[in-house]
């Protein structure tokens, strides 16, 4: 039990920093790329958090980022193996283009994330793993606190620019 507990911790923290880095990179907190975005990021800041960070959370709801990415691929990784989580790649480029979303962290997280957890497997850490990890990862930024997810996310977004 200790050992699941151990391998689930550690998927976490490599799709946390996977998802968050990929989404810094493409300029998510940026601005508002999707409809929907810049509203929840206005909402967030209302409520006292961080504009930026609030602007990456609403990207992150309207359209397939690299959150989102990343937990496709390590269902895809489960399923099939790498060709999974290329499948799940294509999937997300779809969604993006569905949601009219210019930008490409979904894509380009899920094509990372496809590599990382089949990566994990060969270490001995399940794909289930790495898909209960992204879904903790997911909760810490959008399930538990807007308002300080959103200043955290504001604080990375600084050290990025």
């Amino acid at each position: 039990m200790t050992m699941l507990f151990l391998q689930i911790a550690f998927a976490a923290l490599c799709c946390w920093f996977l998802f968050i880095t990929v989404d810094m990179i493409c300029g998510l907190p940026r601005n508002g790329g999707v409809c929907g975005a810049t509203a929840i990021a206005k909402a967030i800041e209302k409520g006292g958090g961080n504009i930026n960070g609030g602007t990456m959370m609403g990207n992150i709801v309207s359209s397939p980022d690299a959150s989102a990415g990343t937990l496709l691929a390590a269902c895809g990784v489960y399923c099939f193996g790498i060709p999974g989580g290329l499948i799940a790649t294509i999937l997300v480029y779809i969604g993006n283009r569905i949601c009219y979303d210019p930008g490409y962290a979904g894509t380009t997280g899920c094509f990372i994330a496809t590599f990382m957890v089949y990566g994990g497997t060969l270490i001995g850490i399940p794909a289930e793993c790495f898909i209960a990890g992204m879904v903790i990862a997911i909760l810490t930024i959008q399930g538990i606190s807007h308002r300080n997810s959103s200043k955290l996310l504001g604080w990375i977004w600084r050290l990025f620019r």
